[in-house]
């Protein structure tokens, strides 16, 4: 499998607190039959984190099984936990999981050599491909350019999906590690600089609305053809910018309902959309021809 292009960071639609099974389905082929290139759920925009054992499990397993092998699925199983995280990447790999994002430890900060150990436990626990997904923002702590040359001499640890904001960062994670270790951006406005200074491509929150969008965006760069790939980033800068006026995923589940692509439905923590971001989000929508 190759990990490249315009890869999503799968919402969970819920129905009544529960898994929305028929409507994950029907998302899993729009998004196929737009040009999406991986799938990735339960990540931070699946609310993986209120999701419990069971339902986490459930949904990695629905999504492969809807999927059928047309593209990779990376499910995501990390934790701040070192033993749970194995135990979710085990069921990820018996599942039929193409790969597996790993977050970076949560709340308990741990050290760069504990970042490093952790990573490096759960690669040797389970012989699977896995994408260290590096977001400070969310977890309070930062793993550094030469941690990941260091993890990147480890067979399965293949690539990083990298949301620090930093393209200098990005830099000398290019320049540490391996031609072949892969740079994925973690921030969909810096889809287009990242893939310019070596990236892949991107694991995306807005290409759960604008999929082949996105995916022609990075086809195009590709190809070679920039002034296509420019023109496509501009375009969708002003709606990434919504995407993120409240805390990811409450603007593209609140988008996706208006879309009547899934129910805006979130778990607390998650609430409702403050009615004057609600109105900047419609705005964004309406201004791309969304709704």
């Amino acid at each position: 499998m190759t990990f490249k292009g315009s890869m999503v960071a799968l919402v969970t639609p819920f129905k009544n607190n529960k898994v929305d099974e028929k409507t994950l389905k029907e998302l899993i082929e729009f998004h196929i039959k737009n040009g999406t290139s991986a799938l990735v759920p339960c990540g931070t925009t699946g609310e993986s984190a209120t999701l419990n054992y069971e339902e986490h499990d459930k949904v990695i397993e629905l999504t492969i099984q809807f999927t059928r092998g047309r593209v990779p699925v990376i499910a995501g199983t990390g934790s701040n936990s070192t033993d749970e995280a194995i135990a979710l990447t085990k069921h990820a790999k018996k599942a039929g999981a193409d790969a597996s994002l790993q977050v970076n430890p949560y709340y308990n900060r741990p050290t760069q050599k504990g970042l490093y150990l952790h990573f490096k436990a759960i690669a040797e626990a389970v012989d699977i491909p896995i994408i260290l997904y590096n977001i400070a923002s969310r977890t309070g702590v930062n793993v550094e350019p030469e941690t990941f040359a260091k993890l990147a001499g480890i067979k399965n640890i293949i690539g990083v999906k990298e949301a620090s904001g930093s393209l200098e960062q990005m830099s000398r994670i290019k320049k540490l590690c391996p031609k072949d270790f892969l740079l994925i951006s973690g921030d969909d406005a810096l889809t287009l600089p990242v893939m310019a200074i070596g990236g892949v491509g991107i694991i995306s929150v807005v290409a759960n609305i604008i999929p082949r969008d996105v995916a022609d965006m990075c086809a195009a760069f590709e190809k070679g053809d920039l002034k296509k790939a420019e023109s496509l980033h501009y375009k969708m800068l002003p709606l990434i910018k919504a995407m993120f006026v409240e805390t990811n995923p409450i603007p593209v589940k609140t988008a996706m309902g208006l879309m009547k692509l899934s129910s805006p439905e979130m778990r607390l923590p998650l609430c409702d959309m403050m009615p004057e971001n609600r109105e900047k989000l419609v705005k964004a929508l309406k201004e791309y021809e969304l709704i």
